[in-house]
């Protein structure tokens, strides 16, 4: 019994899986950081394209 719970605790199988899924959430966890600290600053151009936009005669 003893000699199976050490083959299980030495196996490796599986281990980069979750490396990966580590990673992966990372990535994803710091692309929603970066996209909540740039917000402002793009809805604050979007704003003033808008406003520059509306100001122009389109004739």
């Amino acid at each position: 019994m003893f000699k199976r719970f050490t083959t299980y605790f030495k196996d490796e199988d599986g281990a980069v899986t979750v490396d990966w899924v580590v990673l992966c959430a990372g990535l994803v966890a710091m692309a929603a950081a970066i996209a909540l600290a740039m917000e402002d600053g793009t809805l604050a151009a979007t704003a003033d394209i808008d406003t520059f936009l509306q100001s122009r005669n389109p004739n």
